[in-house]
């Protein structure tokens, strides 16, 4: 590979790389898995996913929810955000 090649396929990567760092920064995306269900990306490592009519469940006890976090917010631990990610 000539040098030319590789500083231009350096320059590539560095906009690809930048490109995702951009991506990741702006918080949570939705997609649809190989399987049909809805994943949440953006959360933690790993996406959280689950089938429709699980979602909807899910939604319905939104209040259920954040009562129950207010209810034992004293037991209940803070995700604290890597400086890296």
């Amino acid at each position: 590979m000539g040098e030319d090649n590789v500083q231009a396929e350096l320059e590539r990567l560095r906009a690809e790389n930048a490109a995702l760092k951009k991506g990741a920064a702006r918080g949570l995306t939705l997609r649809v898995s190989e399987k049909g269900a809805l994943s949440v990306y953006g959360m933690g490592r790993f996406p959280v996913t689950l089938y429709k009519e699980q979602w909807l469940k899910l939604l319905d006890m939104a209040e259920d929810i954040r009562a129950f976090i207010k209810a034992n917010e004293g037991g209940l631990k803070t995700k604290q955000a890597a400086a890296a990610e």
